[in-house]
Protein backbone atom coordinates (compact mmCIF):
# COMPACT_ATOMS: atom_id res chain seq x y z
CA UNK A 1 0.00 0.00 0.00
CA UNK A 2 2.89 2.28 0.79
CA UNK A 3 4.96 1.56 -2.71
CA UNK A 4 0.89 2.64 -4.20
CA UNK A 5 0.71 5.49 -2.34
CA UNK A 6 4.63 6.83 -3.23
CA UNK A 7 3.52 6.65 -6.63
CA UNK A 8 0.64 8.28 -6.51
CA UNK A 9 2.53 11.12 -4.78
CA UNK A 10 5.03 11.09 -7.33
CA UNK A 11 2.09 10.96 -10.35
CA UNK A 12 0.53 14.12 -8.74
CA UNK A 13 3.94 16.19 -8.67
CA UNK A 14 5.27 14.97 -11.86
CA UNK A 15 1.73 16.01 -13.18
CA UNK A 16 2.20 19.72 -11.29
CA UNK A 17 5.44 19.62 -12.96
CA UNK A 18 4.73 19.31 -16.40
CA UNK A 19 0.99 21.76 -15.92
CA UNK A 20 3.88 24.37 -14.29
CA UNK A 21 5.62 23.90 -17.25
CA UNK A 22 3.24 24.13 -20.03
CA UNK A 23 1.83 26.51 -18.40
CA UNK A 24 5.26 28.91 -18.24
CA UNK A 25 5.95 27.86 -21.85
CA UNK A 26 1.94 29.05 -23.17
CA UNK A 27 2.69 32.34 -21.32
CA UNK A 28 6.05 33.23 -22.79
CA UNK A 29 4.88 32.40 -26.37
CA UNK A 30 1.18 34.65 -25.39
CA UNK A 31 3.76 37.33 -24.42
CA UNK A 32 6.01 36.94 -27.55
CA UNK A 33 3.61 36.98 -30.02
CA UNK A 34 -0.08 38.88 -30.64
CA UNK A 35 -1.54 35.43 -29.92
CA UNK A 36 -3.99 34.24 -27.68
CA UNK A 37 -3.85 30.89 -25.62
CA UNK A 38 -6.76 29.54 -28.01
CA UNK A 39 -4.63 30.56 -30.92
CA UNK A 40 -1.18 28.78 -29.69
CA UNK A 41 -3.60 25.30 -28.91
CA UNK A 42 -5.15 25.27 -32.27
CA UNK A 43 -2.01 26.25 -34.02
CA UNK A 44 0.16 23.47 -32.26
CA UNK A 45 -2.89 20.92 -32.90
CA UNK A 46 -2.50 21.85 -36.45
CA UNK A 47 1.43 21.62 -36.73
CA UNK A 48 1.93 18.85 -34.22
CA UNK A 49 -1.23 16.48 -34.89
CA UNK A 50 -2.92 14.92 -31.33
CA UNK A 51 -0.70 11.94 -31.51
CA UNK A 52 2.80 13.37 -31.63
CA UNK A 53 1.24 15.82 -28.65
CA UNK A 54 -0.39 12.76 -26.88
CA UNK A 55 2.95 10.81 -27.49
CA UNK A 56 5.36 13.35 -26.53
CA UNK A 57 3.37 14.49 -23.17
CA UNK A 58 3.40 10.53 -21.77
CA UNK A 59 6.72 10.35 -22.96
CA UNK A 60 7.72 13.50 -20.76
CA UNK A 61 5.18 12.66 -18.06
CA UNK A 62 7.04 8.91 -17.84
CA UNK A 63 10.61 10.97 -17.96
CA UNK A 64 9.58 13.32 -15.02
CA UNK A 65 7.81 10.63 -12.88
CA UNK A 66 11.75 8.74 -13.23
CA UNK A 67 13.05 11.97 -12.49
CA UNK A 68 11.12 12.42 -9.12
CA UNK A 69 11.61 8.75 -8.22
CA UNK A 70 15.29 8.80 -8.47
CA UNK A 71 15.36 11.75 -5.92
CA UNK A 72 13.53 10.54 -3.87
CA UNK A 73 15.25 6.63 -3.66
CA UNK A 74 18.52 7.06 -5.39
CA UNK A 75 17.55 3.62 -6.80
CA UNK A 76 19.47 3.34 -10.47
CA UNK A 77 16.45 1.50 -12.39
CA UNK A 78 14.63 4.87 -12.31
CA UNK A 79 17.67 6.77 -14.20
CA UNK A 80 17.53 3.92 -16.75
CA UNK A 81 13.97 4.60 -17.28
CA UNK A 82 14.00 8.11 -17.36
CA UNK A 83 16.88 8.08 -19.72
CA UNK A 84 14.71 5.69 -21.67
CA UNK A 85 11.76 7.77 -21.85
CA UNK A 86 13.77 10.93 -22.95
CA UNK A 87 15.52 9.13 -25.17
CA UNK A 88 12.06 8.13 -26.60
CA UNK A 89 11.17 12.00 -27.36
CA UNK A 90 13.54 12.02 -29.60
CA UNK A 91 13.12 9.41 -31.10
CA UNK A 92 9.61 10.16 -31.45
CA UNK A 93 10.71 13.75 -33.06
CA UNK A 94 12.97 12.50 -35.34
CA UNK A 95 10.33 9.35 -36.70
CA UNK A 96 8.04 12.38 -36.96
CA UNK A 97 10.08 14.04 -39.29
CA UNK A 98 10.47 11.63 -41.54
CA UNK A 99 7.25 11.17 -41.66
CA UNK A 100 6.72 14.40 -42.38
CA UNK A 101 8.99 14.61 -45.31
CA UNK A 102 7.80 11.67 -46.25
CA UNK A 103 4.38 12.88 -46.64
CA UNK A 104 5.80 15.86 -48.48
CA UNK A 105 7.68 13.91 -50.67
CA UNK A 106 4.07 11.57 -51.32
CA UNK A 107 2.43 14.67 -52.68
CA UNK A 108 4.41 15.94 -54.95
CA UNK A 109 4.46 12.34 -56.44
CA UNK A 110 0.24 12.53 -56.42
CA UNK A 111 -0.44 15.77 -57.76
CA UNK A 112 0.43 17.14 -61.27
CA UNK A 113 2.68 20.30 -61.35
CA UNK A 114 1.21 22.75 -63.87
CA UNK A 115 1.53 26.60 -63.44
CA UNK A 116 -2.04 26.34 -61.85
CA UNK A 117 -1.55 24.03 -59.04
CA UNK A 118 2.11 24.90 -58.41
CA UNK A 119 0.61 27.20 -55.35
CA UNK A 120 -1.51 24.22 -54.15
CA UNK A 121 1.40 21.79 -54.41
CA UNK A 122 3.65 24.46 -52.46
CA UNK A 123 1.45 24.63 -49.52
CA UNK A 124 0.98 21.19 -49.28
CA UNK A 125 4.47 20.58 -49.00
CA UNK A 126 5.46 23.14 -46.70
CA UNK A 127 2.68 22.17 -44.02
CA UNK A 128 4.04 18.42 -44.43
CA UNK A 129 7.98 19.92 -43.94
CA UNK A 130 6.49 22.32 -41.03
CA UNK A 131 5.04 19.33 -39.09
CA UNK A 132 8.28 17.49 -40.21
CA UNK A 133 10.58 19.87 -38.88
CA UNK A 134 9.01 21.81 -35.98
CA UNK A 135 8.39 18.28 -34.09
CA UNK A 136 12.57 18.13 -34.17
CA UNK A 137 12.77 21.53 -33.47
CA UNK A 138 10.61 20.69 -30.42
CA UNK A 139 11.44 17.13 -29.39
CA UNK A 140 15.48 17.49 -29.57
CA UNK A 141 15.66 20.01 -27.06
CA UNK A 142 13.46 18.81 -24.82
CA UNK A 143 15.03 15.33 -24.75
CA UNK A 144 18.14 16.87 -24.00
CA UNK A 145 16.78 18.41 -20.93
CA UNK A 146 15.44 15.71 -19.79
CA UNK A 147 18.72 13.80 -20.21
CA UNK A 148 20.69 16.45 -18.13
CA UNK A 149 17.77 16.44 -15.61
CA UNK A 150 17.94 12.56 -14.77
CA UNK A 151 22.17 12.54 -15.44
CA UNK A 152 23.29 15.53 -13.13
CA UNK A 153 20.76 14.74 -10.95
CA UNK A 154 22.34 10.85 -10.73
CA UNK A 155 25.51 12.36 -10.50
CA UNK A 156 24.70 14.27 -6.81
CA UNK A 157 23.44 11.46 -5.90
CA UNK A 158 26.28 9.39 -6.45
CA UNK A 159 28.59 12.07 -5.07
CA UNK A 160 26.66 12.22 -2.18
CA UNK A 161 26.87 8.36 -1.53
CA UNK A 162 30.54 8.53 -1.68
CA UNK A 163 31.02 11.68 0.80
CA UNK A 164 32.52 11.09 4.07
CA UNK A 165 29.70 11.82 6.49
CA UNK A 166 30.61 14.81 8.58
CA UNK A 167 29.46 15.55 12.11
CA UNK A 168 28.56 19.07 13.11
CA UNK A 169 28.83 20.31 16.66
CA UNK A 170 26.58 23.18 18.03
CA UNK A 171 28.97 26.04 18.46
CA UNK A 172 26.05 28.09 20.16
CA UNK A 173 25.46 25.04 22.57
Amino acid sequence: MRGVLAALDTGSRAAALMLGGVTLGLAGVVMATSWTTGDVATWAQRVFGATFIALCTGLIFTSIFCWLRLRQTGVKVWLEAGLQSATGVATLALTYTLLGISLGVGSLATQELAPETVRVVIRELTENFSLAFLTTVVGLPVSAILRTLLLVTNAKIQTQQRAPVHEFQDVGA
